[in-house]
Formats: C-alpha cells, structure tokens, sequence
C-alpha cells in the first residue's frame, strides 16, 4: 500500500498517523518515516485498512484495542548508563595522559 492510500485508511478510521501510532504502540516518527520510503508494510497496512472499515460500520475499536496491553518498544540506544546495547562497557586504557 502507498503511503497516500495508507494516509486515505488512517482518515476514513478518524486517525491521525500520531493517533494510529500511539493506538498501536509505535513512535509517529517511525510511521511518518514510510512517506519517504513511498509504502507501508503489510502488517501496518492491514491494520489500517480493518481499522477504517471498523469505523465505516460504527464497530468502536478503541474499546477492542483498549483490551490489549501493548508492551511498547524499548528505544534504540535507551540503554543504561555505562551499558551499550545491554552488555557493561569496559574501560579503554588510551595510552598514557600527557
């Protein structure tokens, strides 16, 4: 599905691409993103396509999603600090200091 078509479901929903994001537990910046690419992946596309024919036929899916406990994903680079992608940094010994 092109990125307008997707933008066309997310609209006939009653969604903004912020609103889908954050129904689906995903940062907006990384949906907006597939306008460069120029197309969504299926499973995006699925959901906004089910979503907008829910809304179409009065079926309230905030309540459906609303059920599911989404476990939204860790950030890149949202490790600990002194952690680097979860294993403990060592120190680098750089020669001696002048």
């Amino acid at each position: 599905m092109t990125y307008d078509d997707f933008l066309a479901e997310l609209s006939k929903a009653g969604l903004s691409v912020r609103a889908f994001a954050g129904l689906i537990g995903m940062n907006p910046n990384s949906v907006s993103n597939y306008a460069s690419a120029g197309g969504v992946p299926r499973h995006l596309a699925l959901i906004a396509a089910l979503l907008a024919e829910m809304n179409i036929h009065g079926i309230d899916f905030q309540h459906a999603i609303g059920r599911i406990c989404a476990n939204r994903k860790k950030p890149r680079g949202g490790g600990k600090p002194g952690r680097f992608g979860g294993d403990k940094q060592a120190q680098l010994e750089l020669g001696p200091e002048a």
